[in-house]
């Protein structure tokens, strides 16, 4: 009897784990789609946007031109991120999934340590060679691989993770990414170009710096890629 009592108390703990684990991301969808739009009149709020009147969608709402156009590698990392997420694409709204090219300039573009809060990336390189990397949460352990054209990496979602050109020709990579509205959190832009900026003593003890020195990162013009 105490047996039977015991497991089933651990399945109900499990399915409570389960629903707690599945409740944490976007429920299922329970419309075909859901295409966002600004104007809240006569509209349905679902999941941080409102839905246009299914009957009114048009091609429009689910495309996007120009992705074959390369980006603008002129600044100080020498890379630039194209998303295409729910506010390029409005009818990703709800369907979880974003798509991003990447390009890189040649020797040393950079796409800077970040995280994606809200999804996992898959990133396949097109052009060129890049070395991409993530660290795992505690312990911190580096896992890092040269890609080229053809080959594919996973970052899992919420860890941070980078791409670096080490060719001498421009790279271009693609990347989709598990959520309509994945986010982006720059580790240097965010610790060092916070608005208002942290206490630079917090800082200073944190990355075990002189506090000038942390004072002089904070006003360095932070670029968001």
């Amino acid at each position: 009897m105490e047996g039977s009592r015991f497991l089933a108390a651990s399945a109900v703990l499990v399915l409570a784990l389960a629903f707690s684990m599945a409740s944490a991301y976007d429920p299922s969808p329970l419309q075909d789609f859901c295409v966002a739009m600004n104007d809240p009149k006569n509209a349905v709020f679902v999941n941080g946007k409102f839905c246009k009147n299914p009957n009114l969608t048009v091609a429009d709402d689910f495309s996007f031109s120009g992705l074959n156009i390369p980006g603008n590698t002129e600044n100080r990392v020498r890379s630039n991120v194209t998303l295409l997420n729910v506010d390029r694409i409005p009818g990703l709204n709800t369907l979880g999934i974003s798509l991003a090219r990447l390009d890189f300039a040649p020797n040393g573009g950079l796409n800077p340590p970040h995280t994606h809060p809200r999804a996992t990336e898959i990133l396949v390189v097109i052009e060129g060679t890049l070395y991409v990397g993530f660290v795992t949460s505690n312990p911190n352990r580096l896992i890092t691989k040269v890609l080229y054209p053809g080959d594919v990496f996973v970052f899992p979602i919420g860890l941070i993770h980078f791409q670096f050109n080490v060719g001498k020709t421009n790279a271009v990579a693609f990347a989709g990414l598990s959520s309509q509205n994945p986010g982006v959190i720059t580790i240097a832009n965010a610790v060092f170009g916070s608005n208002p900026s942290i206490n630079p003593d917090v800082l200073a003890k944190a990355f075990q710096l002189d506090k000038n020195v942390v004072t002089s990162l904070q006003k360095l013009f932070w670029d968001s890629n």
